[in-house]
């Protein structure tokens, strides 16, 4: 069971002030009135050797030795040097830090603030110089223990101090810092803003550590963004001048981030970086003395633990190598982490490579490190790092089924976690308890439990999104499995018992929440706002229709207007089900052949036959589904009832949710187009030889201003939204959809438009929801070849570009048979037809043609969010 750690691997950029750093210009002797003796000049030297020596200590993890010898200079510095003791006393506060002892770590920080701001004799430049480096480093301690929005405020501070003496390299420092803050609080847009300045700066400046750690910082959140490639290119370029610098240590710690950019979905290539950073780490006399080969090695057993491509002899060696790596390392919160990290990684190589059950010592050796943790934690008052580790001891005893011990290990975890109000702990482990109590067939308690996980998730919002991957977070491992098992409770029932309605409302909620949260984090932040919409008043003419995927069954919610909602079950096996879902989809493209009857049907059967009747009796004519999971990819306005496909019945619509729906109806608006499109050949894309037509068509029946080819581009987009009111916009362009962020986009003639670029260019209105686009349309596009989950970049722009209603298509399509439909589309708007009517009669037109009528050519076109 994965876990989120508050405190993740950050890139802080750590002020150790030294004389290399010093307050003061190299001159000294000059703020001083009197010239100082010769008892004092080598007290004086005595304090800066004990300080330098500190310094070289702190940058080796010797945390304790920089403590003793910068506690001796504090004492023999002279009394009238402000700056040098404060400088000191700075350094010192962060050593403490690293050893936890943060109440000496605080007085000290504020002792060295103190001292600069109230001694006359400084200049205020020198001061304001002086209290932005202690200020900076307050930030550090604040960030460190878990109080990033102090932290910020502090940073903030600190560049303004930075910019009123000109000191260009530590307004940088700050902003590097703030970054890092805003990744721990989740604002991971808020992170990469504030990069992406840093960048441009940089860019313009030479060659410096500085500007490779802000490269470096750069890259980095640009992988927690979901822009891998976008990522792997800063960082390269961020080596490229490590390199120049022979710079080792910025080397190693590039390469180990360029390792995490292919992680997930390349871990050979991951781990040839990470070995080629402990190589260069290792080019360092002190290499071994830094906490940076850990961090590898950490790096190389998450990668083999998720995906294993080392032999397991080289798995088990690196776990001996971690577990000696740490015993040396201080007790604080950064190592403990580790500590947790490691734990989990070395549970999950447990699992990949004997399963639970055939290791014993291993799962033995687990707990004992575990229980090590415990007392480590306890002893540096850190419950959460307590709570995390009792609860993943329960989660052991739960896989070995020892019921009493999971219970009361996770119990504790628990009490832990409330007790520091931890939600995104507390949430695990109520989830854990949930499945405990399922386990030994306690219903009721279970249900309670995992009710209590899906409220603290729903609470959690923006820390959702904020758990970096790199401290083993998984959505598909640790919050999808909490909505489902919860709707799974909800919904299971003795044979011939009907479910309450509670329980189905309930389930409804739960899946409508799932939805929600998979959008934000399909965008890596808290983004989307629900409403609730009441749809009976909203069409009393339209259906809803949840189809579930469950791993024993498939579950069926149906809301009629006015009606006590319906629910139906078929026991179906998640992968039988997926196999169906697959092979329909797979068998509709080819349009030589029928195979794809036998699949609709089946589909059909599952998902619509059960509520026919009850469509009928309401006299229903439109159909919106809550797709899930696979659903999502799929036409069901192809389904077949074995003479009829589902769209000759009814008018269709895909919505990822209610509560994310607009309800004005386009009826409202007058019809105004913005078109834009590709004929020619662009970025290895073919041209696209009917797009003209079809503009043309659309130009001929709405008022339209066009963009084609060399106007298209994503600036010429831009401005013509956010200074005309469109509430239609029309793209006949290629595309794709996937469910990755960075591989989901628009392609205009300069460039590729991926998702967050569309939502800056489909909201530049000057943030005026009332001229919010009613319809956007992408006539060319499709989703992304064996990408199970793609139809979710579909959902995700539709949402994110704002529109009220997202026209788009499955595969791409004869691009004759897509300027026909469209045209017919934009007719039957003009005639004032609802939106899913509109569609579902230019889709009729080409069944009912026979050059057409094979499914390929009008079933890819579905209408997602609001119909009418």
């Amino acid at each position: 069971m994965p876990f989120k750690l508050r405190r993740s691997y950050l890139l802080l950029f750590v002020v150790i002030i030294g004389l290399s750093m010093s307050f003061l210009p190299n001159k000294l002797a000059a703020v001083f009135a009197t010239v100082p003796t010769e008892q004092q000049i080598v007290a004086t030297k005595s304090a800066a050797q004990l300080e330098t020596q500190g310094k070289h200590f702190y940058s080796i993890s010797q945390f304790q030795q920089a403590v003793d010898l910068w506690q001796q200079a504090i004492e023999i510095y002279d009394p009238k040097d402000s700056l040098g003791r404060a400088r000191v006393m700075s350094n010192l506060a962060l050593a403490q830090s690293q050893l936890s002892n943060w109440s000496q770590a605080t007085a000290n920080i504020n002792a060295s603030l103190k001292l600069l701001r109230n001694d006359p004799k400084l200049s205020e430049t020198k001061k304001v110089r002086a209290v932005a480096q202690v200020l900076n480093n307050q930030g550090i301690l604040q960030l460190n223990q878990g109080e990033a929005e102090q932290a910020i405020a502090t940073w903030q501070q600190a560049q303004v101090s930075y910019q009123q003496v000109g000191d260009e390299s530590g307004v940088i420092r700050t902003s590097i810092n703030q970054a890092s803050a805003f990744k721990q609080l989740g604002l991971y847009r808020r992170a990469l803003n504030s990069l992406t300045e840093v960048s441009d700066v940089l860019k313009q400046q030479s060659d410096s550590e500085l500007k490779v750690a802000g490269l470096r910082s750069y890259g980095d959140i640009l992988r927690l963004v979901g822009e891998v490639k976008r990522s792997q290119e800063v960082l390269r370029s961020s080596l490229t001048i490590a390199t120049r610098l022979d710079s080792a240590d910025e080397q190693s710690k590039i390469l180990l981030l360029l390792g995490n950019t292919y992680k997930t979905h390349q871990p050979d290539q991951a781990l040839k970086f990470y070995q080629q950073g402990l190589a260069t780490c290792q080019q360092q006399d002190n290499c071994w003395q830094t906490d940076l080969p850990l961090q590898i090695y950490l790096a190389q057993l998450n990668t083999s633990s998720s995906a294993p491509p080392l032999p397991w002899q080289q798995d088990w060696a690196l776990v001996t190598q971690i577990k000696a790596e740490l015993a040396r390392l201080p007790v604080n919160r950064t190592n403990i982490d580790r500590r947790l990290n490691f734990a989990y990684s070395w549970l999950e190589l447990v699992k990949v490579t004997h399963k639970w059950g055939l290791k014993q010592s291993h799962i033995a050796d687990i707990e004992q490190f575990l229980a090590a943790t415990i007392e480590q934690a306890k002893t540096i008052a850190y419950p959460q790092a307590q709570s995390y580790s009792l609860g993943l001891r329960g989660q052991i005893r739960e896989k070995l089924k020892d019921w009493e011990n999971a219970q009361q290990y996770t119990q504790e975890a628990l009490i832990l976690a409330q007790g520091i109000n931890a939600p995104e702990v507390s949430y695990l482990w109520q989830w854990q308890l949930g499945r405990i109590n399922q386990a030994l067939g306690e219903s009721t308690q279970a249900i309670a439990n995992y009710t209590q996980a899906v409220e603290l998730l729903q609470s959690l919002s923006r820390d959702l999104v904020a758990i970096n991957p790199d401290v083993q977070y998984s959505f598909r491992d640790s919050v999808e499995p909490v909505y489902r098992g919860l709707v799974s409770l909800l919904l299971e029932s003795d044979a011939g018992e009907s479910i309450a309605q509670s329980s189905l409302e309930k389930a409804r909620e739960v899946m409508e929440s799932l939805q929600l949260a998979e959008l934000n984090h399909f965008f890596r932040e808290a983004c989307l706002d629900a409403q609730e919409i009441d749809i009976d008043r909203l069409d009393p003419q339209a259906a809803v229709i949840y189809p579930i995927i469950l791993s024993d069954r498939l579950e069926v919610i149906l809301s009629l207007p006015n009606q006590p909602l319906q629910h139906y079950s078929h026991k179906i096996s998640q992968a039988q089900l997926e196999q169906v879902i697959k092979q329909f989809r797979h068998h509709i493209v080819i349009r030589s052949r029928r195979d794809f009857y036998r699949s609709a049907q089946k589909l059909y059967d599952l998902v619509i036959r059960p509520a026919v009747d009850g469509l009928s009796k309401n006299a229903i004519k439109t159909l919106v589904i809550v797709p899930d999971g696979a659903f999502a990819n799929i036409p069901f306005s192809a389904m077949f009832d074995g003479q009829h496909y589902l769209i000759e019945d009814y008018s269709i619509a895909l919505t990822p949710g209610l509560q994310l729906l607009n309800p004005r109806s386009l009826t409202q608006v007058k019809l105004k187009t913005l078109i834009a499109g590709l004929t020619e050949k662009v970025d290895g894309f073919a041209g696209l030889e009917y797009v003209t037509s079809e503009l043309k068509e659309i130009a001929s029946r709405i008022d339209s201003r066009v963009l084609v080819n060399q106007d298209f581009t994503s600036e010429a987009l831009k401005q013509e939204i956010q200074y005309s009111d469109y509430p239609l916009v029309h793209i006949a362009t290629h595309g794709q959809f996937s469910s990755s962020l960075e591989d989901t986009f628009l392609l205009a003639w300069d460039e590729r438009i991926n998702i967050n670029e569309l939502d800056s260019i489909l909201k530049g209105r000057n943030g005026d929801l009332t001229k919010a686009i009613e319809l956007l349309v992408l006539s060319a596009c499709e989703t992304a070849a064996g990408d199970n989950r793609a139809a979710l970049g579909m959902a995700g722009m539709a949402v994110r570009a704002g529109a009220k209603s997202t026209l788009a298509t499955l595969w791409s399509v004869n691009d004759q048979a897509t300027a026909k439909l469209m045209s017919s589309f934009y007719q039957e708007l003009l005639a004032q037809l609802p939106k899913a009517e509109a569609v579902r009669q230019a889709q009729l037109k080409l069944l009912h043609n026979r050059w057409y009528k094979h499914p390929f050519y009008w079933a890819s076109y579905v209408l997602l969010g609001n119909w009418l």
